[in-house]
């Protein structure tokens, strides 16, 4: 399933608003004990090693005492929906009691009729522009573009796009993937534009002039950037994915020193989103699944696997996130600005960025 977030991102153009609004700490004691008559839970495509997943499954067992069926961890969120489909008279232990799936699958398998409203305790704090109206699906947790950066090489960090114009990055700057064809880098192109313009097509446009300004400096590398090139020097700095640069830093151990910064504008991110199965075996259990994801362990829970939750901007200003997690991101007010381009505006964006890539930037990244 989280191959990688390239199939999900958007919402609104909005940013994460803060809330103010306090959390109920624990669900109902009737929800409760109706999960705990049901005995179970069935999840599906939740790799452990993905957002934190892991112990955030494993401290839901050992509260509730509820057993957790784990299906197929690698599945996509296209596979997690058909599995709806495939077992709507089901109530054994393949039909998936919740999904987590990319934000474009929410609106549509509502549309389908494949997933049943639930509004959890902690709703107010979930961004409106995060959420189903109706409960439907509600954002879990996101990332941002970032530029990941090889502090051995690199001694002037960029805090901004307009700073990689600078001569100090000759033959630095790489993308994570070709716009041409991949969504990361396609939003990275926006996420630049979007430093300039508030109009996801004039943004589009925005940003692939800015990547041919880059590439005319001599900034750009037309190399797909992965933590092997950072390492090695050939692309000092990449545009990707915040988690996965953080990833990165922890996986290299200080050889190189990575920096992870979030750019001052255009600050682009993408979601993930949660839902109920509407023919879950194990209605209660989802319900009390969801509850616990969205408390303020389940969220820190997906921090922990460097996945900022919905709920990140609440959680702050609450300082309610542990020390040593916040020293191990960017600054949380970094993430404030963030803005979640909706599908429309995605999809406007990807029409122009690669059919016009070549002819405005002339750069063949592979």
């Amino acid at each position: 399933m989280k191959a990688s977030w390239t199939s999900v991102l958007s919402i609104s153009a909005l940013a994460l608003a803060a809330s103010a609004a306090t959390a109920r700490a624990e669900p109902s004691a009737e929800l409760i004990a109706a999960a705990k008559a049901e005995g179970e839970l069935t999840t599906i495509a939740l790799p452990h090693d993905w957002c934190g997943y892991g112990g955030v499954i494993d401290s839901f067992k050992a509260k509730y005492g509820l057993k957790v069926n784990e299906l197929n961890p690698d599945a996509s969120s296209g596979d997690e929906v058909e599995a709806i489909k495939a077992n709507k008279g089901n109530k054994g232990p393949q039909a998936p009691d919740v999904i987590d799936v990319g934000l474009s699958f929410g609106p549509s398998a509502k549309a389908e009729g494949l997933i049943a409203p639930y509004k959890v305790s902690t709703w107010d704090t979930i961004p409106d522009s995060a959420k189903d109206p109706e409960g439907y699906w509600y954002g879990d947790y996101y990332g941002v573009l970032a530029f990941e950066v090889n502090k051995d090489i690199v001694s002037k960090i960029p805090a901004d796009w307009k700073d990689l114009l600078a001569s100090d990055y000759a033959n630095s700057v790489a993308l994570a993937g070709d716009p041409r064809g991949s969504n990361q880098a396609i939003l990275a192109v926006l996420a630049a534009g979007l430093s300039t313009e508030k109009d996801a097509e004039k943004a589009a446009a925005a940003g692939l002039k800015f990547f041919a300004e880059l590439n005319k400096a001599g900034n750009f590398v037309p190399t797909i950037g992965k933590a092997a090139s950072l390492a090695q020097g050939a692309t000092p700095i990449i545009i990707r994915w915040d988690y996965n640069a953080l990833g990165d830093r922890d996986t290299l151990k200080g050889n190189p020193e990575v920096e992870v910064v979030v750019p001052k504008t255009g600050v682009a991110a993408g979601v993930y989103v949660q839902a109920i199965s509407a023919y879950a075996p194990h209605p209660n259990a989802a319900k009390l699944w969801m509850e616990h994801l969205y408390s303020d362990e389940g969220q820190i829970g997906y921090l922990k696997g460097y996945c900022h939750p919905i709920r990140f901007q609440n959680l702050a200003d609450t300082k309610k996130i542990p020390e040593d997690l916040l020293k191990a991101l960017p600054p949380a007010e970094a993430y404030a600005a963030a803005v979640f381009p909706s599908l429309d505006d995605q999809n406007k964006a990807k029409e122009i960025i690669t059919k016009q890539w070549d002819s405005v930037v002339g750069a063949n990244v592979k």
